[in-house]
């Protein structure tokens, strides 16, 4: 695949759209990931196969596109992604988003709520900044985080650990999500792994509770991972969406 770049706010995009009929597919990945990944490509699969419209893409600092991972916010990244969007979609959307990305749908969704038809969140993680990463440092990781500006978080999907940057942070508490009502009235359907040991599966739980929407379900795989990438959690993925209600046959 050789991606388009898109002029965005923070920079030049990497992305790929598929045209077709829609309401198009969006996929919001996941901190540190690209659209190359497992879950993308079954999407890009999926919507090829009947004919749907699908856009993948890089957050800026991620993958082919431009900038510094560090210097990213959840702010920014659905910059990139309502810039994108924008320039490259049409009409109703579905969003799907995984892991980080579940905070990053959440936000685009709010934005853009006339254009959403439906969420799809795969181990979505809300508030990780504030709940996941700043509440785990421990003082000298503070300290160093405030003198810095970056601190060192490991990672079981890189040895060298991510770079975590104060602003991803400082950022990230003007959009905490968990704390109180989401007002997003469309289908949610939230997927979770009970074995994922980087994004409780209570998160799934707590996220539907406060949406403001009735029509939000959540499924747990037991044995399921953060990633949700085996063949079986792809072809959960598919019945969801291909069981989200809609006179477009969604």
């Amino acid at each position: 695949m050789i991606p388009e770049t898109h002029q965005g706010p923070n920079g030049p995009i990497a992305f790929e759209a598929v045209p077709g009929r829609g309401p198009a597919v969006v996929f919001l990945g996941g901190l540190r990931s690209d659209m190359t990944g497992t879950k993308a490509a079954f999407l890009r699969a999926w919507c090829c196969a009947r004919g749907r419209g699908f856009l993948r893409f890089d957050y800026t600092g991620h993958g082919a596109s431009s900038g510094r991972f560090e210097d990213g916010t959840i702010g920014a990244w659905t910059e990139d992604a309502l810039s994108l969007i924008a320039a490259v979609t049409r009409g109703p959307l579905v969003l799907v988003g995984s892991s980080m990305g579940g905070w990053v749908m959440l936000e685009v969704a709010l934005a853009i709520a006339d254009r959403v038809a439906a969420l799809v969140g795969i181990a979505a993680a809300p508030d990780f900044t504030e709940d996941l990463i700043w509440n785990v440092l421990d003082e000298r990781q503070r300290e160093r985080l405030a003198r810095e500006g970056v601190v060192t978080m490991p990672n079981p999907y890189d040895p060298e650990g991510y770079p975590i940057g104060r602003a991803l942070i400082e950022e990230g508490r003007t959009r905490l999500r968990l704390r109180g009502p989401i007002p997003i009235a469309v289908p949610v359907r939230l997927l979770h792994g009970q074995d994922d040991a980087e994004v409780p599966w209570e998160t799934s739980i707590r996220l539907a509770a406060y949406l403001e929407s009735l029509d939000v379900r959540v499924t747990l795989v037991k044995d399921g991972d953060h990633r949700l990438s085996r063949e079986a959690d792809l072809a959960l993925l598919g019945a969801t969406l291909s069981s989200l209600p809609g006179e477009n046959g969604l």
